[in-house]
């Protein structure tokens, strides 16, 4: 049996899932999600919690098992809490800015890049090097974080560019320099 998959998700108070075949949607009071999750899992609803069960000991249903309990104890916790993402820049004059909904980033280009946050989802700039994603859907939240820190990697030998904020750069050492040569 999978460790994570027989555990039952736990539904909070403000909480409402729908089941419908294999079709789940959770209403909390952050918002709406939805997802179409695999036919051969088996989804029910006992009183206040959500039970996934498996039709087989297959090792592709044993797969679908935990991930599917683990999708929908995101979604469960994503209308209830939210999910967020922290990035910062370092680099010298590397910085971000919000106009509007837009995120502006100056990261040693010719030009700023502009970023449009998807539905669902806030972008926060707390300080010209710090940028929060913010969202319900755990996914979508991790992917545009993932498209921010796209446009300006952290490089190994200075760290500079756009990082995670729990990310450990590895650094390399650098030139040692020739000796010996005339």
């Amino acid at each position: 049996m999978s460790r994570v998959g027989r555990l039952p998700v736990m539904i909070p108070a403000g909480v409402e899932v729908k089941i419908n075949g294999n079709v789940i949607e959770v209403k909390g009071p952050k918002g709406i999600l939805r997802r179409e999750m695999h036919p051969d899992m088996q989804i029910t609803l006992d009183e206040n919690r959500v039970v996934v069960r498996r039709p087989s000991d297959e090792r592709q249903h044993r797969a679908l098992h935990g991930l599917t309990r683990a999708l929908v104890q995101n979604m469960v916790k994503g209308v209830t809490e939210g999910f967020q993402r922290s990035l910062e820049l370092v680099g010298v004059g590397y910085r971000a800015a919000k106009q509007g909904k837009k995120l502006v980033l100056t990261v040693g280009y010719a030009h700023p890049v502009e970023i449009e946050p998807d539905d669902g989802l806030e972008i926060e700039v707390p300080a010209p090097n710090k940028i929060t994603v913010k969202g319900i859907d755990k996914e979508k939240v991790g992917a545009l974080a993932a498209r921010i820190r796209a446009v300006r990697e952290p490089e190994p030998y200075k760290g500079k560019g756009i990082k995670y904020e729990d990310e450990v750069i590895r650094r390399k050492v650098g030139k040692a320099g020739v000796k010996g040569k005339k």
